[in-house]
């Protein structure tokens, strides 16, 4: 934070040459996203300079309004040498929520704010991409029109998947992705009876007062319900430099875990995407490949993600989920948080932390205390080949959270809670793996998706419900029209019985033998860290007295 003072109060300036010189910030005030990036800054990774608008203005937004272009801006505008909306060397933002404890994809992201008819040619001269370019743009209008003025994704979406017929929207070149551009502005105009705003000023307004009301979201709220959240603690707004991970063959955007979310083994957890944004592989609409791809076309920038998620683990002394990107080979971490995860990786992740001396007997046991027996197990199905083959596999997907779910198939909220209330098991079912449908979620067995990534924010929420989750599922396909979905050419209906294997990303029809298996091993750890703690809690007091 500024010193100076003129610097306004409840705002915030993060970089790692100036890291040193906050003061007086801290979680409750700068919001867990924000007061994490700092801690990284401090750390000296790689992070791109933020300007953070403080939880304060969550009930008034307006209020931040002026001090942001007075002096907030300014000051990010020297951090970075760039300035916002200018044609030769423009400062492109995105604008993140994040409130004082960690709520997933509840609340909304804008990328690429700046961007604009005048600033185009100006990105353009930085990078020397016009596919970045285009890509950029087009993105922008469409989060924007969605986001802000409230269009429906898929007329943005349709018009996309027109243009691709099928191909892989990164393989188009930049002659139609600004043919799509174009396409996305008359769409925008079309459905809010007004141009895209073409003033990056009231672009970048826009989006702080839309971020700060998706606080308000009914998606938000209910995640606050589930986790007993307070309501009056607000969220923070960051306005952090843009780094683009759709620049080429060399670049790509990503989402991992320090260790594996699913079963806690100490192994990076990673989902990437070549040639995208971050929003391609945490929204749930696209499916990811892991760590591989990343090294295959970055190895450097691999190298460097593994060297820096160990001092992640080490300064924030948990497991940790991260967001990253690689721009024509170069890492960049944009955020880290203490990752979601199941009952039985929490066991785990916290003995091992404890045996590698990160965290102390005290913090461990703390950790796990709440953790009853039968949660270090995995529900496996029953080795029985001729029971599998009579179900039949249906299809494979990439399984986010273990165990095996059985019920009825529910396409919507509306079915699901329904179906719940008359005490039938559902596994609910949608071509993406959106946030939205966390009413849903709470109440089904599991969750599986045509589309999205392990690391995708539903497949977050999923794990820390303690839902089945399999998502990327291909060959699976739904017509929403007749209620109908398709495993290849076997046809379902809602109220039809699957089951899905988070264990090994299968679904097989009907239900399928299954049984609970305990993990030993882990559960004698456990109780000798409990036995540890009450011998070492038992000295304590009788030295206390």
């Amino acid at each position: 934070m500024k010193s100076n003072s003129f610097w306004p109060k409840h705002f915030y300036l993060v970089a790692t040459d100036n890291a040193s010189h906050q003061h007086k910030a801290d979680r409750n005030h700068m919001g867990s996203k924000a007061y994490n990036l700092l801690r990284m800054a401090q750390i000296g990774l790689p992070i791109p300079p933020a300007l953070v608008i403080g939880t304060h203005y969550t009930q008034s937004p307006e209020e931040c309004i002026l001090p942001l272009f007075a002096l907030g801006l300014p000051s990010l505008q020297q951090a970075t040498a760039q300035t916002f909306g200018d044609t030769r060397n423009p400062l492109i933002v995105s604008v993140r929520s994040g409130a004082p404890v960690s709520m997933p994809g509840m609340m909304e992201t804008l990328l690429n704010i700046g961007l604009c008819d005048d600033t185009l040619p100006g990105l353009l001269r930085q990078s020397g991409n016009p596919r970045l370019v285009w890509d950029a743009y087009r993105r922008l209008i469409a989060s924007y029109g969605e986001v802000v003025a409230g269009i429906s994704a898929s007329v943005f979406e349709n018009a996309l998947q027109d243009l691709c017929q099928g191909q892989d929207e990164r393989e188009l070149d930049f002659e139609q992705l600004r043919a799509l551009s174009k396409q996305y502005l008359a769409l925008y105009q079309s459905a809010v009876g007004k141009p895209f705003p073409q003033n990056v000023n009231e672009q970048l307004s826009g989006a702080v007062r839309a971020v700060f009301n998706s606080w308000h979201a009914e998606k938000a709220q209910e995640y606050r319900r589930l986790n007993q959240i307070d309501d009056t603690i607000g969220t923070a707004v960051t306005i952090q430099s843009m780094v683009f991970g759709n620049t080429g063959g060399h670049s790509g955007a990503g989402v991992g875990f320090t260790r594996n979310p699913t079963n806690g083994e100490a192994e990076l957890w990673i989902d990437f995407l070549a040639n995208a944004q971050g929003e391609d592989v945490v929204s749930g609409r696209r499916n990811a490949h892991g760590h591989q791809v990343l090294a295959a076309i970055a190895p450097e920038a691999w190298e460097q993600l593994q060297s820096a998620t160990q001092a992640l683990e080490h300064a924030f002394s948990d497991m940790q989920d991260f967001e990253f990107t690689v721009q024509d080979g170069v890492l960049h971490i944009l955020q880290t948080r203490s990752g979601k995860r199941s009952a039985l990786a929490t066991a785990r992740i916290a003995l091992d932390l404890f045996d590698q001396k990160i965290i102390d007997l005290d913090t461990a046991h703390e950790r796990t205390a709440h953790l009853d027996e039968s949660q270090l197990s995995v529900v496996q199905l029953v080795s029985n080949a001729a029971t599998q083959a009579e179900s039949g596999v249906l299809a494979h997907g990439a399984p986010a959270c273990p165990g095996i779910a059985t019920g009825e198939i529910a396409l919507d909220g509306e079915r699901a809670a329904n179906r719940h209330s008359a005490g039938v098991p559902i596994i609910l079912v949608r071509q993406d793996a959106e946030t939205n449908d966390i009413a849903a979620l709470d109440l089904a067995e599991g969750l599986l998706t045509q589309r999205g990534a392990r690391t995708s924010h539903a497949a977050v929420v999923a794990r820390q419900l303690g839902k089945i989750c399999l998502v990327g599922c291909d060959q699976l396909h739904i017509d929403e029209a007749t209620r109908t979905l398709y495993f290849g050419d076997q046809e379902f209906h809602e109220g039809d019985v699957i089951t899905v294997d988070g264990n090994q990303g299968t679904v097989y029809a009907g239900a399928v033998e299954s049984v609970r298996v305990m993990d030993e091993a882990l559960l004698e750890r456990l109780r000798q860290l409990r036995s540890q703690f009450a011998e070492h809690h038992h000295a304590r007091k009788k030295h206390n007295k």
